[in-house]
C-alpha cells in the first residue's frame, strides 16, 4: 500500500479512456496507489477495453481484485469510471419482482456509502451504477452527463443545473460528482483535497 492509501477504481468493458489515463497519472503523482475492481465471474482476471474512441480501443487493463471480496476499510476513496462501464456492472444474471438489485458491484456501493467519510467520486456516465438502486441516490444533490439526467432524477438524484447545462463539480457530503470527462482534473482535485481536508 502507498504512504498516502488506495484509490479504488471500478471498471468494466467500454471505460472512459480519458478519465483512466488522467487516474494512472494524478493519484501516483500525490502518492496514491490506484487499485482497479471488477466482477471477475470466477476468473482470477480480467481485462477490459476502453470505449473505443474515433473507432479505437486504445487502451486495457486487466483486473485481478474481484469487488464482491473488496473491503471498503482498505481504501481512501472508491471512483466510478465513466462511459459505460457501471452500466455494465449493475448487471444481474438473475432478476425478481421486488427485490433489491445483487449486482456484486451494487452490493459493494452499498456498503461503501454506508461507510462514514470515506469519499465516493462519480464523472459524466458512472451514477448509472447508483440508479441500480434508488435508496444509494435519492435525495444526493449531484451532476452527471446530459444523456443520463433521466435516469439519475427517476432514481431521486437532486441534479445542479448551471444555465443550460448542469454543474461541472458537485460536492456532497462524502460524494464528489462530475459533469464530463473534459473536467477530470477539476475532479480530481476536488477529489484529492476532499480526502485530505474532510470537513
Amino acid at each position: 500500500m502507498s504512504a498516502r492509501g488506495v484509490i479504488g477504481v471500478l471498471i468494466e468493458d467500454h471505460f472512459d479512456q480519458t478519465e483512466y489515463r488522467l487516474f494512472n497519472e494524478f493519484f501516483p503523482a500525490r502518492g496514491y496507489e490506484v487499485r482497479y475492481l471488477s466482477h471477475l465471474w470466477g476468473n482470477p482476471s480480467l481485462t477490459f477495453g476502453g470505449n473505443p474512441d474515433n473507432g479505437t480501443v486504445e487502451e486495457h487493463v486487466t483486473v485481478t481484485a474481484e469487488v464482491e471480496d473488496a473491503d471498503p476499510a482498505q481504501f481512501a476513496a472508491i471512483i466510478l469510471i465513466g462511459a459505460y462501464a457501471m452500466d455494465r456492472l449493475r448487471y444481474q444474471v438473475t432478476v425478481a419482482k421486488g427485490r433489491p438489485n445483487a449486482a456484486p458491484a451494487v452490493e459493494f456501493m452499498r456498503k461503501v456509502l454506508r461507510r462514514p467519510g470515506l469519499k465516493v467520486g462519480t464523472i459524466c456516465h458512472s451514477l448509472w451504477l447508483l440508479c441500480a438502486d434508488p435508496a444509494l441516490l435519492r435525495g444526493r444533490r449531484v451532476t452527471c452527463a446530459h444523456n443520463i439526467l433521466c435516469d439519475v432524477e427517476n432514481a431521486g438524484g437532486e441534479v445542479v443545473y448551471a444555465g443550460e447545462s448542469v454543474a461541472d463539480l458537485v460536492i456532497d457530503g462524502d460524494l464528489i460528482s462530475a459533469r464530463h470527462p473534459e473536467v477530470t482534473t477539476e475532479f480530481l482535485q476536488a477529489l484529492v483535497k476532499e480526502i485530505e481536508n474532510p470537513s
